[in-house]
């Protein structure tokens, strides 16, 4: 059994040292343990940091692409290297790196296929009571649309079997954290949490820096996914609120030409029938999106098959 431990960097030379450092090479029921970093475009030295403190495996992609794609990188380089296991982590020593056992040991009992790490955010004490509240609403949001119980989804600190790695396919370009659980639950992955603990922060979020763009884009990132998942659900409720109001504004119409009083208000029945006009195009677009949903289903299944042949003898060493 093999475990990869992937850290994606971006300018991390500080606190890559204390990371790596802090990684155990020996967990229960691993025979080999191997370090991956991702190095994402990073300007400072964070390549020759990582050859330097014990990394078995390095990549660079070329410029800065976002923790996204150092991801998504990650995980087809720890295939690609044989991991039965992958573990995914901070490279600013966010999370307690002796938990990795926890979040392996639910994979290797066969209870999940993809375990997140539980901060216990409310404990944090570097969080603000703003960040906590948010972080708290981003997870509950996602539970909701997901139909899984992860209490902190936001969490990076994650373990994956190698099944579960291959069936992920990251589209956002900002954070893989909301989108994967969502595609977990989609999936029907064996999803589960575990506790964890975290350390003294070393450096400031460099995803939180602007709350105003970190909502922005997390609300985006998870209006797309689920979209991506359920295109008909979401435009026939837009199409039904939409074609309801136009019904709503014609029964008005309805209503003062019944009772002689239409005049001076042809605007209305105008405004109806556009609405509802609009309504039944929504719908319409989700039957079509809907369709175009069972292909990708169907693309994704094939990428998945190819990814067992790509990848499949090279596991289990």
């Amino acid at each position: 059994m093999k475990l990869i431990v992937q850290i994606p960097c971006y300018n991390e030379e500080g606190t890559l040292p204390i990371t790596l450092k802090d990684i155990p090479r020996r967990f229960r029921g691993v025979k080999r343990v191997e370090i991956l970093v991702v190095d994402d475009g990073s300007t400072d030295r964070t390549v020759e940091t990582a050859k330097k403190h014990g990394a078995d495996h390095l990549i660079r992609l070329t410029n800065h692409k976002g923790l996204a794609e150092a991801f998504s990188a990650g995980l087809d380089a720890a295939l690609r290297l044989g991991a039965d296991l992958i573990v995914n982590t901070d490279a600013d020593n966010q999370y307690c790196a002796r938990d990795i056992q926890k979040l392996i040991d639910p994979i290797l009992s066969g209870e999940a296929d993809m375990v997140i790490g539980d901060r216990q955010v409310d404990t944090i004490a570097h969080f603000s009571f703003l960040k906590k509240r948010l972080q708290k609403l981003g997870s509950w949001t996602v539970r909701q649309l997901s139909g899984t119980e992860i209490p902190d989804a936001t969490s990076g600190f994650r373990a994956l079997s190698r099944e579960a790695a291959m069936r992920l396919n990251v589209i956002s370009k900002f954070t893989y954290t909301l989108e994967t659980v969502i595609q977990a639950g989609k999936k029907n992955i064996a999803l589960t949490h575990v506790p964890v603990r975290t350390n003294p922060q070393l450096r400031p979020s460099r995803l939180f820096l602007n709350i105003g763009l970190y909502l922005k884009r997390s609300t985006a990132t998870i209006v797309r996914i689920y979209t991506l998942y359920e295109p008909f659900k979401i435009f026939l409720i837009l199409g039904g609120l939409v074609f309801g109001f136009g019904v709503l504004i014609g029964l008005r119409f309805l209503y003062y030409y019944l009772t002689h009083r239409g005049a001076g208000h042809v605007q209305s029945l105008i405004l109806a029938a556009v609405l509802m006009i609009v309504g039944f195009q929504a719908t319409m677009i989700g039957l079509l999106s809907d369709i175009i949903a069972a292909n990708r289903r169907l693309i994704e299944e094939i990428l998945y098959r190819i990814k067992k042949m790509e990848y499949g003898r090279k596991g289990r060493r």
